[in-house]
C-alpha cells in the first residue's frame, strides 16, 4: 500500500487572517502604552486606596470597616456630605438653566460669536487663579473687595451713615453709656439751666467737618426760661495742653449730631448741633427734669458690606465663583444642540400661534432634553470632585464650614490629620458616588450613537 501525502492547500482566507492578526497586533501596540498609563495612574491607585482603607493610620494594623464607621460618626465628614449635596443639587441645576437661557438668547443677538467667546473665556483660567480672583473680590473691606465696594456704594445712596463713627465719651466726665450704645447725662437737668458740656473723643480728624467752629462761645451761652442749652465738642486740644471735661479755646464743636431731651424714658424734643456744637430745646416744662441723650445712631460704625466668606455665605459664594467659570461651557454645549434642532418644528409652532414662551417650554426644551441631561450629569461629576476653589477661597476659620468630600479627604490624609486610612475610606466613598453618574453618561452616549 502506497502512502501518499496530500499537500495542504492554503485558501484565500489565510492572507485575510494574517492581515487581521497584523491589524490586531498594531492596535495592541498603539493601545498598550495608554493601558499601562491607565493602570499605573488610575487602576493601581484605586485598588491601593481600597486596600489602604481597611488599615489604621499607620498602615500596619488591619481594622476592617472601622474607618468607614468612623467616617460617618465624624461631624466634619457629615458636614462635608451636606455641603457636597448642596453642590450637587444647586450648581449643576443653575449652570444648566443659565446655559439654556443664554444659548437661546445668544441666537437672537448680532454679535453672538463674540458674546460666546466672552462667556467661555473663564474656562481658560485655572481654578487656582480663579480662586485668588474671587478671594480678593469677596474681601469684606470695601477698599479691597470689589463686591462689597459696590454693595456699600448702593447702601450709602439710600441710607445715610452715622455722623461720627467710633466716637465715645470720656469716662467720669458727665456722660454715661447706655446698653444700646447711646450716651446720656448722668443726672437730671432742669430747664433754665445749662447742660454740662458734652465732650467726645475718638473722632478722626477726617470726620470733623471743615465748617466746625470753636465751642467756647456755645459753652458760655445762658439759657432762657423753659430752655435747655448745651454744647457737644471734641474734647481734644491739638498739640496737648487741654483740660479733660472743659471746653478749651482750641477745641471745636461737633456739628450735625442728633440730641434728644428725654423725660420718663421718652424723647420729648430733638435738636441738631450747630457748627459750634451748640444745641437748644425750647418750650420745655419749667417744673420738669430732663436727661440729654446722644442716640447711638450718631456713633454707629459705617456699613462695611456683606460677610461673603462668613460661615453662612461661604458655600454660596464659592458656588458663585464656580458658576462664573462653567457657565460658558454649559452655554456652548447647549448652543451646539440648539443649532441641530429641526427649525421646521419651531416655525410650525409659531405659525400655529404659539408664543415664544410656549415654543421654548413645549418644543425647545423637550427636544434639547438629551443634551441637557448630558450637560447636567457631566457637571454633577465635576462638582463632586471640586477642591481648588474651596481650598483657596474659604479662609482658615471657615474652612470647615465650606468643606466637601474632596477637601475633607485631603485634610484628613495630608492637611494635619495624617490618617490615610480614613482618608482612603473617604476617597472610596467619593469614587462610589461618582461612578453611577459616569456609567449613566456613558450608557446615554452609547444609546445616542446607536
Amino acid at each position: 500500500m502506497t502512502d501518499v501525502t496530500t499537500p495542504v492547500r492554503r485558501g484565500p482566507a489565510d492572507p485575510r487572517r494574517r492581515a487581521g492578526r497584523r491589524r490586531r497586533t498594531v492596535a495592541v501596540a498603539f493601545v498598550l502604552p495608554a493601558l499601562l498609563l491607565l493602570g499605573a495612574l488610575v487602576v493601581y491607585p484605586v485598588l491601593f486606596s481600597v486596600g489602604r482603607s481597611f488599615f489604621d493610620a499607620s498602615g500596619t494594623r488591619f481594622v476592617g470597616a472601622d474607618n468607614y464607621t468612623a467616617m460617618f460618626r465624624d461631624p466634619a465628614t457629615l458636614q462635608a456630605v451636606r455641603n457636597s449635596t448642596i453642590w450637587v443639587v444647586v450648581a449643576p441645576t443653575l449652570l444648566t438653566g443659565l446655559g439654556l437661557v443664554l444659548a437661546v438668547l445668544v441666537e437672537r443677538i448680532r454679535w453672538a460669536s463674540a458674546f460666546k467667546l466672552l462667556l467661555f473665556l473663564p474656562m481658560a483660567v485655572s481654578f487656582l487663579a480663579a480662586g485668588i480672583i474671587f478671594r480678593l473680590a469677596y474681601e469684606e473691606d470695601p477698599d479691597k473687595g470689589v463686591l462689597n465696594a459696590a454693595v456699600v456704594g448702593v447702601h450709602d445712596v439710600f441710607a445715610e451713615g452715622s455722623s461720627y463713627p467710633g466716637a465715645r465719651a470720656r469716662d467720669a466726665e458727665g456722660l454715661r453709656r447706655t446698653a444700646d450704645g447711646a450716651y446720656e447725662t448722668a443726672g437730671p437737668l432742669a430747664p433754665g439751666g445749662t447742660a454740662l458740656p458734652l465732650g467726645l473723643v475718638g473722632v478722626r480728624p477726617a470726620d470733623v467737618p471743615d465748617g466746625a467752629r470753636p465751642a467756647t462761645g456755645a459753652a458760655s451761652a445762658r439759657p432762657g426760661p423753659g430752655e435747655l442749652r448745651g454744647v457737644v465738642y471734641l474734647d481734644f486740644t491739638p498739640g496737648g495742653g487741654g483740660r479733660p471735661g472743659r471746653v478749651d479755646a482750641a477745641e471745636r464743636g461737633l456739628p450735625g449730631l442728633t440730641v434728644e431731651a428725654v423725660r420718663d424714658g421718652d424723647a420729648v424734643a430733638t435738636a441738631t448741633t450747630a457748627a459750634d456744637g451748640a444745641f437748644r430745646f425750647d418750650g420745655l416744662d419749667a417744673g420738669g427734669t430732663y436727661t440729654v441723650r446722644l442716640p447711638a445712631e450718631n456713633f454707629a460704625a459705617p456699613f462695611s458690606g456683606v460677610s461673603w466668606l462668613g460661615p453662612a455665605l461661604v458655600t454660596p459664594a464659592i458656588i458663585g465663583a464656580y458658576l462664573w467659570i462653567w457657565t460658558g461651557f454649559a452655554m456652548v454645549l447647549i448652543g451646539a444642540g440648539l443649532t441641530a434642532l429641526p427649525r421646521d418644528a419651531l416655525e410650525a409652532a409659531r405659525m400655529d400661534g404659539a408664543s415664544e414662551w410656549q415654543v421654548f417650554r413645549r418644543i425647545t426644551v423637550p427636544l434639547l432634553a438629551p443634551v441637557l441631561t448630558v450637560v447636567f450629569v457631566t457637571l454633577v461629576i465635576n462638582v463632586m470632585k471640586v477642591f481648588d476653589l474651596i481650598y483657596i477661597i474659604a479662609p482658615g476659620p471657615v474652612q470647615q464650614d465650606a468643606t466637601v468630600l474632596a477637601t475633607q479627604m485631603w485634610l484628613v490624609s495630608f492637611g494635619g490629620g495624617n490618617d490615610q486610612g480614613l482618608g482612603s475610606a473617604l476617597g472610596v466613598l467619593l469614587l462610589l458616588l461618582v461612578v453611577p453618574a459616569m456609567v449613566f453618561n456613558v450608557r446615554r452616549f452609547r444609546r445616542s450613537q446607536s
